[in-house]
């Protein structure tokens, strides 16, 4: 499915320096961010051609490892970033919590995408929430406490509520459930006393998210809704396939996830994830200015993945409509399947879940697991819905990762 749209938001930057003409193989795209979305988009840039730079500070970085060039620099650094303007043709990010000015500073240089005003925007939840009710996308009931005043002004209906960091918060870090508002002031002063948002909690049904990619012409493009389970605040499963969520809802996912790219004039890949309640209906829970765990099944089942689509966004390639062939299952690999047979580390049986049809390895190139470190991902597709979750169950059982 493909949309266009040249809406301009209003207050939103314009974008800097887009290129006239498209950027083809032979030209280099930069990445602020050596993790392990970096490094996949770094394959996914250098199977077509492009050479590849990366600025990350730290010398074993998973993107650093395999990127042609790799600045060893802080993201605010400015020799690193001058650096980066120099050897790139175009710089996207890998991660949200890049300095925003960072990518302003570049974009006076070259294009950048993500544009730094969008990247702002998803580093704090309160703009977030914000631009999410301007474009008419329903959000879980919050308000800000910023003072001791909005702490004592929260209103009671938010209780049972979360409280959640303005900033820096992913994977359930900087998270508080709160029932009263005795614990609601113990949570907010054991977090610093820093900026938060109180949410009022919400029952939920299940997960899911979308990603769009959005070229600077306004076109978009999506890959299908996805359904996702978490374990402890961190990404486990995601389901792909026809029916995995009821018709009506995918559509409202889609027109919300567009909505909120456009009101952006967002330009690059953009994940929307989303609550749905157990009455049925869909809330927004946050946005992800990049790539995202919830779609590297694109990478086996689809015939453009999330990575791909992130490069025709930065180059000004054209976007053609992604198309699923296949019915997917991802299991996110953390570190502890490394520690499954007791403290020291070892490997897990890869062989067996390589025998396993249809499954497809994915790891990341970090040399030490620890509990709760993304190591890698499984994709396993199949002829049919029931046979990837079949094959997926397997999998989990070998990997000793509990069943869905």
């Amino acid at each position: 499915m493909q949309h266009h749209a040249n809406m301009t938001a209003p207050g939103a930057a314009p974008i800097a320096l887009r290129p006239q003409a498209p950027l083809l193989p032979g030209r280099t795209l930069g990445v602020l961010g050596g993790g392990q979305l970096g490094r996949m988009f770094v394959h996914t840039a250098q199977a077509m051609g492009y050479g590849t730079v990366v600025l990350d500070p730290d010398p074993d970085s998973p993107a650093g490892q395999v990127s042609h060039h790799h600045i060893q620099a802080g993201y605010d650094d400015p020799q690193g970033l001058a650096e980066l303007a120099r050897l790139a043709d175009a710089v996207t990010t890998e991660f949200e919590n890049v300095p925003a000015a960072a990518l302003a500073t570049l974009a006076a240089r070259r294009p950048v995408a993500p544009a730094a005003n969008a990247v702002a925007l998803a580093q704090d939840r309160a703009q977030e929430k914000a631009h999410f009710v301007r474009c008419g996308v329903r959000c879980a009931p919050y308000a800000v406490i910023a003072s001791a005043e909005q702490l004592a002004a929260a209103p009671a209906e938010l209780l049972p509520g979360i409280l959640k960091t303005l900033r820096l918060g992913y994977d359930g870090k900087g998270q508080r459930r709160v029932t009263t508002a005795a614990e609601l002031s113990a949570a907010w002063h054991s977090l610093g006393q820093q900026p938060c948002v109180l949410e009022q909690w919400l029952a939920l049904a299940l997960e899911c998210s979308v990603i769009v990619a959005r070229g600077a012409d306004g076109s978009i493009v999506h890959l299908p809704v996805q359904r996702n389970l978490h374990r402890d605040a961190i990404l486990a499963v995601t389901e792909v396939y026809a029916g995995n969520l009821p018709q009506a809802l995918v559509e409202q996912a889609l027109q919300a996830a567009i909505s909120i790219a456009n009101g952006l004039q967002y330009v690059g890949l953009l994940c929307v994830e989303f609550f749905v309640l157990q009455d049925g209906s869909l809330v927004v829970n946050e946005i992800a200015p990049r790539p995202h765990n919830s779609g590297h099944y694109s990478q086996n089942a689809c015939d453009l993945s999330q990575f791909e689509l992130q490069l025709r966004t930065l180059a000004g390639l054209p976007l053609t409509a992604p198309r699923q062939h296949s019915p997917a299952v991802m299991l996110n690999l953390l570190g502890e399947l490394w520690f499954a047979q007791g403290a020291v580390a070892q490997t897990p049986p890869w062989a067996e879940v390589l025998a396993l049809p249809g499954t497809h390895l994915h790891l990341y190139g970090k040399g030490q697991a620890r509990p709760g470190r993304k190591m890698g991902h499984l994709n396993v597709t199949g002829p049919s819905p029931q046979a990837a979750r079949a094959t997926a169950l397997k999998a989990a059982a070998l990997l000793g990762i509990a069943p869905f």
